[in-house]
């Protein structure tokens, strides 16, 4: 398998230049994962993609993951603003492809008015389903007319609130272009299920897995109070079964990507640290 981070690089995607890449290339990863305001993806030139493009190239390190930021919801019921988020990811994903991007990152949203990751009842309507499959049918057509591989980030407060649920629509839309990202993290809905953590990520990796990709490399604390806080933490650091999540991953595709993500900038070489050692000690790989 392979190692990358989402991180360590300048709020501009256009500014990335060779010594942030040499940053990371020092921590042993080869890949980097970065995000860009939907809103403002207009204004990206396709000069300014090939020269980010040559710069990653110089450097031999890959584009792996350019993720499209927006707040907007798949299925909200209004039709013109599933016409305009539609829109946005469509530029998104012409960007994507002019970058090199092996992937391109998208996320559902949600009907709650706090935000794309917060719960709302009306996430989990049959309409919604439907609303739902049929935005990403049009973002998949889109997706397959640029050439770019499209990866959903689901988790279990969304509307793709499980493994089945991950492996239900993306059969329904059955494109080759639309993915899912290996986030097994946000599948863990209970406490039995950290404490139990090879069954469930064999779960996840069984439904997820042929569906996937990318995958992000996290691990699980469990925070402090009086009701369940299941948190991320840095990999080696938490309590879920790594080897076996770097296996599973490594199984599927020798040559995939696994992303580090959501920490500050210096707990990044702890973190690659921790899961080279970790596939070493798993028998897998990492160039």
């Amino acid at each position: 398998m392979r190692l990358g981070v989402v991180g360590m690089m300048p709020s501009d995607f256009r500014t990335i230049n060779s010594e942030h890449l040499a940053a990371v290339r020092g921590l042993g990863l080869s890949g980097v994962g970065f995000h860009a305001a939907g809103q403002g993806l207009a204004a990206v030139t396709s000069a300014e993609c090939a020269q980010v493009r040559q710069t990653f190239a110089d450097a031999g390190m890959d584009i792996v993951q350019f993720g499209i930021g927006f707040g907007d919801c798949l299925f909200d019921p209004d039709a013109g603003a599933r016409d305009e988020v539609v829109g946005v990811i469509g530029r998104g994903l012409e960007v994507a492809a002019e970058l090199g991007a092996h992937v391109c990152l998208i996320r559902t949203g949600s009907l709650s008015p706090n935000g794309s990751y917060f719960p709302a009842a009306e996430n989990h309507s049959q309409q919604s389903w439907q609303r739902l499959i049929e935005t990403l049918g049009r973002v998949a057509r889109k997706a397959e007319n640029v050439g770019q591989t499209i990866v959903v980030e689901t988790h279990l407060l969304t509307i793709l609130e499980s493994p089945e649920a991950n492996r239900d629509a993306v059969a329904e839309v059955s494109s080759a272009r639309l993915r899912v990202v290996m986030d097994y993290v946000n599948h863990f809905p209970t406490m039995q299920h950290v404490f139990h953590s090879t069954e469930r990520l064999n779960h996840i990796f069984d439904l997820m897995g042929p569906i996937a990709g990318v995958a992000h490399c996290k691990d699980i604390r469990f925070g402090k109070g009086l009701v369940l806080h299941i948190d991320e933490a840095i990999p080696g650091e938490g309590l879920l079964d790594l080897h076996t999540a770097l296996r599973r991953w490594h199984s599927l595709d020798a040559d995939g990507y696994m992303l580090l993500e959501h920490l500050p900038n210096e707990d990044y070489p702890l973190a690659a640290a921790n899961t080279q050692r970790i596939a070493a000690e798993a028998g897998v790989e990492i160039h």
